[in-house]
């Protein structure tokens, strides 16, 4: 047995130590979270961009409910992005307007 206390030396010895190795984990997680970025900027760069025009559809998606211009906010939960022909198309089969944002209006659908 080793009666004697460590010196001081060989305290900081072991401090230097322990603090190398927490600064490799450091790096691990500098080096992990890098990598989660850039995967997220990738998928961001990949994503389809957002359609012109919605077409909101009922409970089942059977109907359609109402035209919206897309991004907006009263879409509901059930939009399916259409092209502009879809949407007058729609418009002229009786398929209502959405009252906040007007595709009728920015289409220049005249009933």
């Amino acid at each position: 047995m080793n009666d004697r206390p460590p010196s001081r030396l060989e305290l900081l010895r072991f401090a230097r130590r322990v603090a190398e190795r927490h600064l490799a984990e450091i790096d691990r997680w500098i080096a992990d979270e890098e990598r989660r970025e850039t995967e997220r900027q990738r998928g961001i760069a990949a994503r389809p961009p957002a359609p012109d025009w919605l077409l909101e559809l009922s409970l089942g998606a059977r109907h359609p409910v109402q035209v919206h211009v897309g991004g907006c906010h009263m879409a509901g939960k059930r939009p399916r992005g259409i092209g502009r022909q879809e949407a007058l198309r729609r418009l002229a089969d009786g398929v209502p307007a959405c009252g906040h944002c007007r595709p009728d209006s920015a289409l220049g659908f005249l009933e």
